[in-house]
This record gives structure tokens, sequence and C-alpha cells, in this order.
């Protein structure tokens, strides 16, 4: 599926425009015949019918917006996978449809992410982007962690291409970690609409997730959003 056909694909499925969380993506795409290709703490993937597209969907990741800026500013590098679409999705989560990418030796992806933090002559437009993208990320986001340096998430390109992916990530430890320990401030930081999910990430490397933990943490949540709601104004007479 080229570009262009797979922008028509999914404005068609309604995936484009308008209320969309990951359940609802997910299962759109599962009954058009998408299978699942992986899973990590943050997000699953699912691959197309047609085998040249990866649909990376999160319930809840702050970093996704910054990770799709770092692809489409440094898509002319051709050292970052090629992003069809990006979007957020309601509650928070967040949407990737990327070119295919299949893995790469670990001694292999060891050398290039190496490479990229040094930076190495014909990586280094790449590494500036990356720099200034991740400078901006930290700025803004309360969690934003240090840059991710796994050589896992070097991949290679159906035409040969070594490229990188998912260097930015939350701090997910940490602010997991707040969220059970002082809620209060976990909802002072992110807003309501932006971690309706954050209950639902995968957890596929770290998990699984105890339930009563997981419940426990979203109901201190919704405590806590509740002790900050606005009072009503009383009526006046």
């Amino acid at each position: 599926m080229d570009p262009q056909g797979a922008l028509r694909y999914l404005a068609g499925r309604g995936l484009l425009t308008g209320p969309a969380d990951h359940r609802r993506v997910e299962r759109v795409l599962v009954d058009d015949g998408w299978t699942p290709c992986g899973a990590g703490d943050w997000a699953v993937a699912l691959r197309s019918p047609d085998g040249t597209l990866a649909a990376r969907i999160s319930p809840f990741d702050p970093t996704g917006p910054y990770s799709a800026a770092i692809y489409a500013r440094a898509a002319h590098t051709r050292q970052v996978p090629a992003l069809v679409v990006h979007r957020r999705l309601t509650g928070g989560g967040d949407l990737q449809v990327l070119e295919w990418l299949a893995p790469v030796p670990a001694d292999e992806a060891t050398v290039f992410q190496e490479a990229l933090a040094e930076p190495r002559p014909d990586l280094a437009e790449l590494a500036a982007v990356v720099d200034d993208v991740h400078a901006q990320a930290r700025r803004e986001l309360p969690w934003c962690g240090p840059l991710d340096r796994n050589p896992a998430n070097v991949m290679r390109t159906v035409d040969g291409r070594l490229v990188v992916l998912d260097l930015l990530y939350a701090d997910g430890p940490d602010l997991y970690s707040t969220a059970a320990s002082d809620p209060d401030r976990l909802v002072a930081l992110i807003p309501q609409d932006e971690r309706r999910f954050m209950t639902e990430i995968p957890l596929a490397t770290s998990g699984p997730w105890d339930p009563a933990a997981r419940e426990a943490l979203r109901a201190a949540v919704a405590a806590a959003d509740a002790r900050r709601a606005p009072v009503p104004a009383a009526d006046e007479p």
C-alpha cells in the first residue's frame, strides 16, 4: 500500500478525523485484516494485510507527537522510518502508521546507536534534529526521559536502510510511581484528557500489571481529579 493509498484507506475507515481512541483504531484495523506483530510497554503494533505498513497504537503516550516530529523533520536523511500518518487519539493515545521495518542484529544496531550518539558525520543531521526535538520535549513534558539508545530501536527498511525510531519516551517508572504516591501532582501536570487511558498501556516488556495495583492506581487518580474539579458556585439569591 503506497502512502496515498494508505491515507485514503484510513480516511475511508474514519481514522483520520473525528473521535477515535486506541480501542476503536485497533478494532477497525484488526477487522480489516491487520495482524499483531509486536508489543512493548507503551504500544502495540499491527502489520497491514499487504505487509508494507505497521501501525503503532498506544493508549497513552505523551512523547508520540515528538517522535513524529523527528520522523518528519529528519525524513530527508532517510535514517528514520517513513511516517505515513500521525494523529493523537482520544484520551491521550497515539497512532503512528509507518513503513514496515525488520529487526537488525544487536551488534549492528549497537554500532548505529553509538555512531548516532557521537555523532558520526553521516548521522550529524539526524542527531541535530533528535537533540532539538528532545530538548523541546524535556522543556514541555513533565516526565520526558533521556534518549533511548536501545539497539532494538534500530531497524531495517525493505530497501536495506538502517533507521532509528522510538528514541523518545516518558519516564514510566517515575511517572507511575508519582501517580501512585502523589496523584494530585500527576493530575496537576497532565490534563485529564491526555491521560484517560494511562492504566491501559500494554506493559509487555516490564509487566504484567497486577490487576489490583492497576485498579488502585485508577481509583487514586480519579479521586485526585475529583479533588481538583472546580466547586460549583452557590446560586445567588
